[in-house]
């Protein structure tokens, strides 16, 4: 078997219907909350993936994050108890242009484990 990963927004209903067709594994979308201009609007997406990682660990759910993340914003993503990895590409590669890929690949795993939960 190949093990499959549904790629969904920080909803309930999308985390009950990914459960429903047996997907072992998912990846909730972040990219609201990397797009929001406003403090307010940024603090409820956030608060709302929290609440979709723990409806989702409940459910036994493997639960993955991503998209628009990068060196500014991860630590909040990054803080999330439960989450199994965090897929950030973009943001990696356009910084490897200025300092090589140990170095922005160092500088993300730094950030990610100096807030990611002990």
């Amino acid at each position: 078997g190949i093990r499959v990963s549904l790629f969904i927004g920080p909803d309930i209903a999308q985390i009950d219907a990914a459960k429903k067709c047996g997907a072992p594994v998912v990846e909730l979308h972040t990219g609201t909350f990397a797009d929001a201009e406003h403090e307010a609007e940024k603090a409820a997406e956030l608060l709302r993936i929290k609440g979709a990682v723990m409806h989702a660990l409940d459910l036994g759910l493997v639960v993955n994050a991503g998209h628009g993340l990068h060196y500014h914003n991860v630590h909040e993503i990054a803080a999330i108890r439960g989450l199994e990895e965090l897929n950030i590409g973009h943001a990696i590669v356009a910084h490897a242009l200025f300092v090589g890929w140990d170095n922005a690949v160092r500088e993300m795993k730094a950030l990610i484990k100096e807030f990611a939960p002990q």
